[in-house]
C-alpha cells in the first residue's frame, strides 16, 4: 500500500499520525494539498475524510461532509478503473488505439469490475505507474476537488465518456439509473452517476462537476466545485456571464477565457460586473 500527502513540495508517505499533521498544517495556512494514491484502502479513505471534515470545519461547513467524502471517494475509485483498464490492455498485449482490440480489452474489463478483481491488480497499478491524485483546493466560498489520472483519454475514450457523463448527469436517482441500464452499472459510468445524484439532492448545480481532458498535461481529471457560501459562482456560470456581456460565441470566449476560484469576488450575485479586491 503506498499513499503520498503533499502540499507545496512537502511530501510525506505512509505515516498516518504524521500525514495527519500535515493535513492540519496545510489546512490552518490555506494550502492546496493532494493525495497521490494507487489502489485506495481503508487507509486512504481516511485520508480523505480527514482532508474534507478539516477544510468544512474551517469554514463552518461540516454539513457539506458527505458529498465532500463520498464524491472524492466515488471519483478516486472511478480513476481506479480507469486504470485498471490501461493495465488490462497492456497484460492482453492488445492496442488500445485499435477499434478491433479496444473492443476485446472493454471485454476483458468488464469481466473485471467487482472489488475483488480489482484488489487483484493493486501491485499492478505502481508497477506501470498508474496513480491517482486527489488534489483540494479552496477559499472560504468553494471547496474544489480535483482527481485526475496521469494519461490523457483516446478520441474513441472520449466520444464515449462524454456521452457517458451528459447521460449520468441527468438522473436524479439511483433508481433512475438502474432503469437505464439495469445491472450494466459499472461499465455505465457508476461513480459519475452518483456524484451527479450527490450534487442534485444538495441542491448544487451539476454544472459545477467537469471532466476534461488534455494531451500538453498528459492527465484525464473530474473537478468538483462545492460552493461554501451563496453568492459563489462557478466558472461554468462565470464563462455564460462573461459570453452573455461580450455577445460572443462559446469557440471565440475560450481563447482567452482567464477565471480561476480565487477571483469570483469580482462578481456580485447578479450580473454586474464589480472590482474585487486585488
Amino acid at each position: 500500500m503506498f499513499i503520498e500527502i503533499s502540499w507545496e513540495g512537502i511530501i510525506l508517505n505512509n505515516k498516518e499520525t504524521e500525514a495527519q499533521e500535515v493535513i492540519e498544517k496545510a489546512i490552518a495556512e490555506n494550502r492546496t494539498i493532494s493525495m497521490k494514491t494507487y489502489f485506495l484502502t481503508d487507509y486512504g479513505e481516511n485520508l480523505l475524510k480527514l482532508m474534507c471534515s478539516g477544510i468544512l470545519n474551517k469554514f463552518g461547513r461540516i454539513d457539506l461532509m458527505e458529498i465532500c467524502y463520498s464524491s472524492a471517494k466515488e471519483l478516486v475509485i472511478n480513476a481506479t478503473k480507469a486504470n485498471l483498464k490501461r493495465i488490462l490492455f497492456i497484460k492482453n498485449g492488445l492496442d488500445i488505439e485499435k477499434e478491433e482490440d479496444y473492443e476485446k480489452g472493454m471485454e476483458q474489463f468488464k469481466a473485471n469490475l467487482s472489488e475483488d478483481k480489482i484488489k487483484q491488480f493493486r501491485g499492478d497499478y505502481k508497477k506501470y505507474d498508474l496513480p491517482v491524485t486527489a488534489t483540494f483546493y479552496y477559499t472560504k466560498d468553494v471547496l474544489n476537488i480535483k482527481v485526475k489520472n496521469n494519461f490523457p483519454l483516446l478520441p474513441m475514450e472520449e466520444v464515449r465518456i462524454r456521452d457517458k457523463f451528459q447521460k449520468a448527469t441527468s438522473f436524479s436517482s439511483l433508481i433512475d439509473f438502474y432503469m437505464e441500464y439495469g445491472d450494466n452499472t459499472e461499465g455505465a459510468g457508476m461513480g459519475i452517476t452518483m456524484v451527479g445524484i450527490l450534487l442534485d439532492q444538495s441542491g448544487i448545480d451539476k454544472h459545477n462537476f467537469s471532466l476534461y481532458s488534455s494531451n500538453k498535461y498528459r492527465e484525464t481529471a473530474a473537478k468538483l466545485e462545492i460552493p461554501l457560501t451563496d453568492n459563489y459562482k462557478s466558472k461554468r456560470a462565470i464563462f455564460e456571464m462573461q459570453k452573455k456581456e461580450k455577445g460572443i460565441s462559446s469557440e471565440e470566449l475560450r481563447k482567452d477565457f482567464d477565471y480561476n476560484y480565487k477571483q469570483f469576488n469580482k462578481y456580485t450575485t447578479t450580473d454586474t460586473v464589480v472590482e474585487g479586491e486585488p
